[in-house]
């Protein structure tokens, strides 16, 4: 990584090189197809399409043979590189019949020997050795989430916010509770769950098989007496309202009851919570016997986490995990048993960076597993034999990820990747193998595979073309900026192709923001960035000291003080650019969506006299208006905060506004709610001030589809208009045919 003192030695030598007198071969622009459409000639190509390990030595590849051919899917032998034709679960399409995708099931066995597919609402199984397709459910009601019992003899589902399993053998209903209601839901989670603690990725699932099949853990949650959002729908005639259980800060939580169903009585077992409290759940997680649930508890200033082993015959807990820590505590993604149910390890920043830890059963510390000033990121696999774990990390460079292995004791840490390169790596369930993806800023992705000790056994694709090099590819570079209090933040840059550093540029600078949350990574980007390179835009990331860099001691800083520290660090940045002949200070443009759009929201408002123009999409602009469990994480209540979530409010700042800012929101955010936007909005025509709004009916936090086309067109027309000061090219961001009406 480059200092900002490198960088200016760089920028000279280019200058020189711009006016030798011997020059090389001139190189062409990339067109507009080329980039935007995917024209030949291509500078890139795809790579192998790796699905997954089928176990430590075979893994299957799809590949489409021809433009207009089916994929076909190859069982490959890793240490032989023999190929065979695997047929999946499509081969039972005619089985199955019309308006079911057979190689799409709801819900497989890893051997396909059992599948669960949804159509109009209801269940239907296939059993591929017996050759046998059947309806499962028949009713009004739509089955949720079918997910199968790891021994494949039941399959669970929500109906009607209430838990249910059918045995495939008998088609035998098991009901296992009958209080669901609107604000009543027993394995389906309440919305804050949903979002923030178990994940859009759930789907709204909040049930746990035991790894015997023979129990279900559960949450039931209570919605009585959390506040009601009212989100607007505009079709048809009346329009409609959606009602949503939304805890916004101070606000009520749901209340939650953990139950363990026992599938052979359909009896439940209830933990001793009181569900009364002010408390969070997060994920729990079986021992590998299914003696046990480990349920992690979290007060709700959530400063505090306490994982309990819960008995499932008797519901009685006890404490095997503490943590406390005078910011927050973050939930615990994984716990890996060891040594049969003696030992377990977790991730955790308690110690300012996120390492791995060793407990044995009883909660006390064997030993930390990894340290030093760098980030664990998640653990791949664990080798109970040679007593080894293998994981990902930031060690080389918070910007780079790698992958690495070590003893259970600490002991020889290994570095298996390799290069300065970002890896993302598919692992063989034995370790025998793994399948890395790499790449960095200059270097277009790149796949191989390489055996366990991290030797190469052969290249699998590489995504650069023979033409690439004959095309003029503005390279990203990677930087830092120090700010006067010392922090080097880590920053890049593409600079625009035929850079002459005696013109003023534009800036155009992508954020994020949020905690934790750093966008400056070393890795290939792709080639959307070409068009504005060509167009004369300089295009920046820098992420601030609270972004995951530093540790949780930079992180930590943000604790009730959202909105400082960010702009604090993105001033320093526009300081810095200040200094660069090259940038034009009048056109520094800032944008972002989510929690990047209440970066740029600041930015314009509080940062006005450094941040010229901006585009905000989905703004969070008062922390008041959005959901307890992730502001209050940061903030504390209201109540408790209130001056932090006065300076955190875009609203507080607004009077300083000066620039060009376009909002940006869906109508049916469920997430941000447009509340947001349009309270910024207000607060802005009430000062006279003015700026553009742009909405998109339907959408919800994020669009796509023509809206999604349309989204990106006006966004490329507001560079043209007030930084690149063109005509906006009309036949460049016309819209694709049949671009559709997709939403998400």
């Amino acid at each position: 990584m480059h200092s900002p003192q490198t960088l200016r030695t760089v920028l000279g030598l280019l200058c020189l090189f711009l006016v030798a007198p011997s020059l090389p071969a001139q190189k062409k622009p990339l067109t507009a197809d080329q980039i935007y459409r995917n024209a030949e000639p291509r500078l890139l190509a795809p790579l192998p399409s790796v699905n997954r390990w089928l176990d430590d030595v075979h893994y299957l590849e799809t590949r489409r043979p021809g433009e207009e051919g089916k994929p076909v899917t190859y069982f490959v032998n890793a240490k032989t590189g023999k190929e065979t034709e695997y047929k999946g679960l499509e081969q039972y399409a005619e089985l199955v019949g019309s308006g079911i995708n057979a190689a799409a099931p709801a819900a497989s066995t890893d051997d396909n020997s059992k599948a669960i597919y949804t159509k109009d609402a209801d269940l239907y199984y296939l059993n591929t050795p017996s050759r046998s397709f059947k309806r499962l459910t028949e009713s009004k009601a739509e089955e949720k989430n079918p997910t199968l019992s790891p021994d494949g003899r039941y399959v669970a589902f929500t109906r009607e916010n209430d838990l249910y399993a059918i045995e495939l053998s008998s088609g035998k209903e098991i009901r296992f509770s009958h209080d669901g209601s609107d604000v009543v839901y027993s394995g389906w989670a309440s919305w804050v769950y949903y979002e923030e603690i178990l994940g859009r990725s759930s789907r709204y699932k909040a049930f746990w098989w035991s790894p015997d099949g023979k129990r279900i853990a559960y949450y039931r949650f209570d919605d009585s007496l959390v506040p009601m959002f009212p989100i607007y729908g505009s079709t048809g005639q009346h329009g409609y309202l959606e009602r949503t259980r939304y805890p916004k800060p101070g606000d009520t939580n749901p209340e939650v009851k953990v139950g363990i169903a026992d599938v052979a009585t359909a009896k439940t077992t209830w933990a001793e919570f009181n569900e009364k409290a002010d408390q969070y759940f997060g994920t729990p997680f079986w021992t590998p016997d299914g003696k046990g649930l480990l349920v992690q508890w979290m007060n709700r200033g959530q400063d505090t986490l306490v994982v309990y082993n819960v008995n499932p015959s008797t519901g009685t807990k006890s404490r095997i995990y503490f943590e406390h820590q005078p910011s927050w505590v973050d939930w615990l993604e994984e716990i890996e048993f060891i040594k049969g149910n003696s030992e377990y390890i977790v991730k955790s920043d308690k110690g300012g960076w996120m390492h791995l830890y060793r407990y044995g059963a009883d909660g006390k510390l064997k030993n930390q597993m990894t340290q030093g000033a760098w980030a664990v990121g998640g653990i791949s696999h664990v080798d109970q034999k040679n007593q080894t774990v293998y994981f990902t990390a930031k060690k080389e460079s918070s910007t780079r990820t790698d992958f690495y292995r070590v003893g259970f004791d600490g002991k020889n840490l290994t570095r298996l990747s390799f290069g300065p390169f970002t890896h993302s790596v598919r692992l063989s369930t034995g370790a025998s193998y793994f399948i890395t993806t790499y790449s960095n800023n200059a270097t277009p992705s790149r796949m191989a595979l390489y055996d366990g000790a991290g030797k190469k056994v052969r290249d699998l694709g590489d995504a650069k073309t023979k033409v690439f090099d004959e095309y003029d590819v503005a390279v990203p570079s990677m930087f830092t900026i120090r700010t006067p209090d010392g922090y080097d933040l880590p920053a890049y840059w593409t600079l625009p192709t035929n850079f002459d550093p005696k013109k003023k540029y534009p800036v155009l600078i992508s954020v994020y923001g949020g905690p934790s949350a750093g966008t400056v990574s070393d890795t290939w980007r792709g080639i959307a960035n070409q068009w504005l390179a060509q167009e004369g835009m300089i295009q920046m990331s820098v992420d601030h000291r609270a972004s995951g860099h530093f540790g949780k001691k930079g992180v930590a800083l943000m604790h009730r003080n959202l909105g400082k520290w960010e702009m604090n660090d993105y001033i320093e940045a526009v300081k810095w650019l200040r200094t660069q002949a090259f940038v034009d200070a009048g056109k520094i443009c800032i944008i972002g969506g989510s929690y990047g759009g209440y970066t740029t929201t600041m930015a314009l408002t509080y940062g006005a006299d450094y941040f010229t123009h901006g585009i905000a999409s989905a703004s969070v602009t008062d922390w008041q208006l959005y959901d307890t469990h992730y502001t209050e994480r940061f903030m504390d209540t209201p109540e408790e905060n209130p001056d932090g979530y006065k300076f955190g409010s875009v609203m507080t700042h607004a009077s300083k506004y000066k620039g060009m800012l376009r909002i940006v929101h869906g109508t049916m955010d469920d997430n941000v709610h447009m509340q947001n936007s349009i309270q910024l909005i207000d607060t802005l025509q009430e000062m006279g001030k003015h700026f553009e709004f742009m909405v998109y009916p339907g959408g919800r936090h994020g669009w796509g589809g023509a809206k999604g086309a349309h989204s990106r067109a006006e966004s490329m027309r507001f560079y043209y208009r007030y930084l690149l000061e063109k005509p906006f090219p009309e036949d460049v961001f016309k819209p694709a045919e049949n671009a559709g009406r997709g939403r998400r």
